[in-house]
């Protein structure tokens, strides 16, 4: 087999284009349009807010052992980290108890599990999770957040939706083209940029799997 040939677009272009479908797919799951359509009561939100916990859990677990690494180092960026502000979010949703009665979906126990592997055994692997979490919910999470805050009543960046707001980032627009700049930079040649490639649409398969069975916990006919 041939080795694969350089490629003259950038990588971050090309995470993005093909990462496309993924995307698509889960911004219009059954469970996402009723979220964002006001189909459902606070619970799903909840419950969904305690699945990115999960995820989040994984993710930022072993934030701290990769920050020296030399490819994945240059993306753990503590403005990004979500666990915290998740876990308030919780709190208020669930109360001071919420770890114990923390239920997460056999889908997003599949997810999480993925993550962390890649936290432990493959750094560039963990760089594609990493992508398609912040930089999606920097983005598309807003349109959420503003329909928890419109629907629930939820004060406006206060406790139940802290999780969507990145204190730390107060130009979004700017740091997403620093992003861009660190995954174009990235230390791997083609054939681990394919990998990464393939990961990030894994990731993505795995968040829609989490969105499905949500879907089938709270369909939109309830």
């Amino acid at each position: 087999m041939n080795a694969p040939q350089p490629s003259r677009t950038a990588f971050s272009t090309l995470l993005r284009t093909a990462s496309y479908d993924g995307h698509r797919e889960a911004s219009t799951s059954a469970f996402i349009t009723g979220l964002l359509g006001g189909s459902f009561g606070v619970e799903a939100y909840t419950r969904y807010t305690e699945q990115l916990w999960c995820v989040y859990e994984a993710l930022e677990g072993g934030a701290e052992r990769l920050a020296g690494d030399p490819v994945a180092g240059p993306f753990v960026r503590p403005e990004l980290f979500r666990l915290a502000a998740l876990e308030r979010d919780l709190t208020h949703l669930r109360g001071p108890g919420w770890r114990a009665g923390l239920a997460p979906l056999p889908a997003t126990r599949t997810y999480a599990a993925r993550v962390r592997e890649c936290a432990e055994r493959w750094p560039a692997g963990y760089v594609a999770h990493h992508y398609t979490r912040y930089l999606g919910d920097l983005a598309g999470g807003q349109i959420i957040r503003d329909t928890a805050e419109r629907t629930w009543g939820f004060t406006r960046k206060g406790d139940g939706v802290r999780f969507y707001v990145f204190e730390g980032i107060p130009n979004p627009a700017a740091f997403k083209r620093a992003y861009r700049a660190l995954l174009d930079g990235i230390r791997a040649d083609d054939m681990e940029k394919q990998r990464v490639i393939a990961e990030c649409r894994q990731a993505y398969a795995l968040n829609t799997a989490v969105f499905r069975a949500l879907g089938e916990e709270f369909p939109q006919s309830a």
